[in-house]
């Protein structure tokens, strides 16, 4: 599919406050991407918050459950029998399968390749799968333990060779890092399949690290589209997360310099009728990656889904890049960001 969906936020009390209450309404959201053909869902095994650490893994594996067990039900009361899911070699199941890319984080104490692998096989039993699609690297400790680095891409790439993953990836590498694991994988003979980071209108070196992902091979995923909701159009100075979410100052520094841009971002929005999360996201998509914006209730799976199905405008699509451009303060990168 055009369009993944992340979740980062299931589980996150910090910046998305999250509740377990919430759960039912996320699998709303859950349900209806699936049924509008998403497979492709990024998680990590640090999703969550303190004791909700893995929560993310936990949710998928259950919803995932939960869908094909409705289906299922569906399909007996309606007494539909699809013969070839039955045998299980059914064209349409396997390419409606739920693809998950999940990250492991690199901890302090995961300082061997063994724990890598361990890493991969508990994210599994709570995912509840035999096998990932990707397994990837949360971030590069280049910048703060090197040494352990390579044990991390040691790690990885067993990962696969144990039959666990269909390819590897990682995450918040910048071009560099990423050409040298490229490099690494080749020699070991591992599928390099995606590098996600984070790409929206308001984030800089774009284009470098697109140009990165062309010369690798791999994919670029492209997480926080939406810049944490600041290209919504749903927040202004007098309309800010609440206090205490880190969101709150962020957005507070951010806004008064974007204003240009979510100007064109609405004037874009409207002469194609859509919204301006819809345009955000398919500009996303017009450049090449595969977004994965979050979401955590039924209004923001749909208002998701209505980013795909059409295409921007190569004009709308310049438009915009002038607008970012033009933008002094841009998102602060990720503190695990490398070059």
């Amino acid at each position: 599919s055009s369009l993944g969906c992340g979740t980062w936020s299931w589980g996150n009390k910090l910046l998305w406050d999250y509740d377990p209450s919430q759960d039912e309404e996320i699998y709303r959201a859950y349900r209806a991407v699936r049924d509008a053909g998403v497979t492709i869902f990024d998680t990590a095994d640090s999703y969550g918050t303190m004791e909700l650490n893995g929560r993310a893994e936990i949710l998928l594996g259950r919803f995932e459950r939960r869908l094909q067990e409705e289906k299922l039900s569906d399909k007996s009361q309606s007494g539909m029998f699809d013969f070839g899911s039955f045998l299980g070699n059914s064209d349409a199941a396997k390419s409606n399968t739920q693809q998950v890319a999940t990250k492991f984080a690199p901890y302090p104490w995961r300082i061997t390749r063994g724990s890598l692998v361990q890493a991969a096989k508990e994210s599994l039993k709570r995912l509840e799968q035999d096998k990932l699609c990707v397994a990837q690297l949360h971030w590069s400790t280049q910048n703060y333990q090197p040494f352990q680095e390579g044990a991390l891409w040691e790690g990885i790439a067993d990962i696969y060779d144990e039959n666990l993953c269909e390819a590897v990836g990682v995450s918040n590498y910048g071009p560099i890092q990423l050409q040298k694991f490229s490099e690494r994988m080749k020699e070991r003979d591992v599928p390099f399949a995606i590098a996600q980071v984070q790409y929206s209108l308001l984030t800089a070196r774009n284009n470098e690290i697109l140009d990165s992902c062309n010369d690798a091979g791999c994919r670029l995923i492209s997480y926080s589209p939406l810049c944490l909701g600041l290209l919504s159009g749903k927040y202004d100075l007098d309309n800010l997360p609440r206090a205490g979410n880190p969101r709150r100052q962020l957005f507070r520094e951010l806004l008064p310099g974007a204003q240009p841009l979510l100007g064109t971002l609405k004037a874009v929005a409207k002469e194609v009728n859509k919204t301006p999360s819809q345009v955000a996201i398919n500009w996303a998509i017009c450049k090449g990656t595969v977004p994965i914006p979050g979401a955590r209730n039924l209004a923001q799976a749909e208002e998701n889904l209505g980013a795909v199905g059409w295409s921007l405008s190569n004009a709308a699509v310049e438009e915009l890049d002038v607008a970012s451009a033009g933008v002094k303060k841009k998102m602060i990168e990720n503190i695990f960001s490398v070059k």
